[in-house]
């Protein structure tokens, strides 16, 4: 009992901090490669390896019905968002912003899941919820994060707001009884039919081999795809929606950390700010979510 309640009590931490390096991760590879192409090929690792882990551990064999719900929410969470995030970064935005937009997900959640779901979104977290909206509208208040990034990159940014926001809620609703294994392997399937698609219709393919790039699929494969998904479903089957969405808040902040360590990503006085007023938001959005 003792360590099944220090899993439940650190698993939200290390979720936070495996999920700010896959930013990182990209913003190391992408130079090296473009987006889709990058996705494609990492996927295509992550479904080996899932492969064998749903055969060595016997895994269940999904059904019709269950096949279909697993590449609705890849094609969400895996196909929207990672397209989304990877395609901002390689388009000028900075890895903490581009962390910072999903970050979003909280205030969207919490509506959807309020009218939709039949979840009671208790005040304590509004209260949390629109602190953390406050601290986001403090961080982009500097017009160079703003312009650093194409037109492209930013709308890509928020087209994986929502596929973040609508494939954990999916993913809650409609895959919590699926084989976490044979249900990520067919989820992993057709997120990366859906890159290797894009990638033919609108890249060049073209790829320059380097120690960074390696290095960055290696971790975003087996850290990100394996490691921190498997924790992400985890957590999304052992707590309400508006709960774990509200981790989200805590990742720009980390991701902001780790990219003025390694590439000099720098934030000014308010933005910090805005990072500690969403770290607060969290605190209190979590705290509600106990209360319910």
């Amino acid at each position: 009992m003792s360590l099944t309640r220090l899993a439940i009590a650190t698993a939200p931490v290390l979720f936070v901090l495996l999920w700010s390096t896959g930013f990182i991760g990209a913003r190391y590879g992408l130079p090296y490669i473009e987006p889709l192409t990058f996705l494609a090929v990492r996927i295509v690792f992550v479904v080996i390896i899932m492969a064998a882990i749903a055969i060595i551990g016997g895994a269940a064999a999904p059904d019709a019905r269950e096949i279909g719900h697993s590449l609705v929410a890849g094609s969400l969470v895996h196909g929207l968002y990672l397209g989304g995030v990877f395609t901002a970064i390689s388009q000028g935005v900075p890895a903490g912003i581009s962390a910072l937009i999903p970050g979003l997900q909280p205030i969207l959640t919490s509506t959807i899941a309020n009218r939709f779901m039949g979840e009671t979104v208790t005040r304590v977290q509004w209260v949390g919820l629109v602190l953390g909206l406050l601290g986001v509208l403090l961080v982009l208040h500097d017009r160079t994060i703003v312009f650093a990034g194409s037109t492209l990159g930013w709308i890509a940014s928020f087209l994986s707001l929502i596929g973040i926001t609508l494939g954990t809620l999916y993913q809650k609703r409609h895959c919590g009884g699926i084989d976490w294994r044979s249900g990520n392997l067919v989820q992993y399937i057709g997120a990366g039919t859906l890159f290797a698609l894009g990638a033919f219709a609108f890249e060049t393919r073209e790829i320059h081999w380097t120690g960074e790039l390696v290095f960055a699929l290696a971790w975003l494969v087996l850290v990100l795809s394996i490691a921190a998904v498997g924790l992400m479903y985890w957590l999304i089957r052992r707590s309400a929606a508006t709960g774990f969405a509200s981790l989200f808040y805590l990742v720009p902040a980390v991701t902001a950390l780790f990219a003025y360590i390694l590439f000099g990503e720098r934030l000014d006085a308010l933005s910090i700010l805005g990072m500690i007023i969403c770290a607060g938001g969290v605190v209190l959005a979590n705290r509600g979510a106990r209360q319910t």
